[in-house]
Formats: structure tokens, C-alpha cells, sequence
């Protein structure tokens, strides 16, 4: 498992900087996510991507929860319905609840893509003033490593904490 560790860098020059260290820290660029206002140029820095940048992930698993638990209340009003529940059965439950889990998903992801990630909401105001924002997924075990090598190369650099758990795979 990873952590995501939150880094405030002053400017782009200082998240090349700190990219190519990490690099040399064996941390590959997939691993680094960068974030900056549109104008300002990150050059060959790894982007943040869309996951990282929208609410996207938030989203889905919202409407995933909401959809499955409206589409379990309707089929259990389905099965009640004496109409019905003759020749549905009880399948209609866990149909209905298939159903609405994935349409919750779909509809509340194109809704949560649309919405900027309301992890990074605090950063809004020093991005706005020019700043780089590093999100760096270390293993758990080196957060304190990569944490003391970038403040000790940059003491400009600023540290806004770390999510507890990010999955291996991404």
C-alpha cells in the first residue's frame, strides 16, 4: 500500500527539481502527479491526471451506494406488488439493485467528472497564486524518507499532510 503525500513547491523550476530527485529516489513518474494553473507551463512534469484533478472516483462510488439501495427499495416494492411477484420472483430484487447501482455509478461519475476533487479544495488558493502542487504515492514505508529528502533539498518547499491509504495499482 502507498501513501499520498501533499507537497506546496514555489515554482516550476523547483518541481523539476524535485522530480528528478525523486527519480534518483527510485519513485517513477507515474507516481508523481503535478498540479499548477493552467498558465503556467509544468513542461515534461507528469500531469495530474483526471482522476486526480475531478471528483470522478468520489462520484461513482456515491451513486454506486444511492443507485444499488433505490434500485433494492423498488424491487422490493416490485416483489411486494402481488402483480408481480407471481412471475418475477425474488430475482427482481437483486435485478433492481444491479440496475440502479450501475446507473448510479454512470450517472453521478459524468456528474463528479464535471466537479474539481474536493481533496484538493484547500489548495485552490495557493495554486491560484502561482504554486506547484507534488502528489507523491510512496510506499508506506519510505513517507518519512521522501518527506526529509525534499525538505532538505528545498526548504521553500511546503508539507500539507498525506492520505492514509492510495491502492498499489494505479
Amino acid at each position: 500500500m502507498r501513501r499520498r503525500i501533499y507537497f506546496v513547491l514555489p515554482n516550476a523550476a523547483t518541481a523539476e527539481a524535485v522530480e528528478k530527485e525523486l527519480l534518483l529516489a527510485h519513485i517513477d513518474d507515474h507516481h508523481m502527479h503535478f498540479m499548477a494553473r493552467d498558465d503556467l507551463d509544468l513542461k515534461k512534469l507528469p500531469k495530474a491526471n483526471i482522476l486526480q484533478r475531478t471528483d470522478l472516483v468520489h462520484g461513482m462510488e456515491l451513486g454506486l451506494i444511492v443507485g444499488g439501495a433505490t434500485g433494492l427499495i423498488a424491487g422490493t416494492v416490485v416483489y411486494l406488488l402481488p402483480e408481480f411477484s407471481a412471475w418475477l420472483g425474488m430475482g427482481i430484487i437483486l435485478v433492481l439493485a444491479l440496475i440502479g447501482a450501475v446507473l448510479g455509478s454512470w450517472v453521478s461519475g459524468m456528474i463528479g467528472i464535471s466537479a474539481p476533487n474536493t481533496r484538493l479544495k484547500r489548495f485552490e488558493k495557493i495554486l491560484g497564486e502561482g504554486h506547484v502542487l507534488l502528489m507523491v504515492d510512496v510506499p508506506k514505508d519510505r513517507v518519512d524518507e521522501i518527506t526529509d529528502l525534499i525538505k532538505k533539498h528545498h526548504h521553500d518547499a511546503q508539507q500539507f499532510g498525506e492520505e492514509p491509504t492510495i491502492p498499489a495499482f494505479p
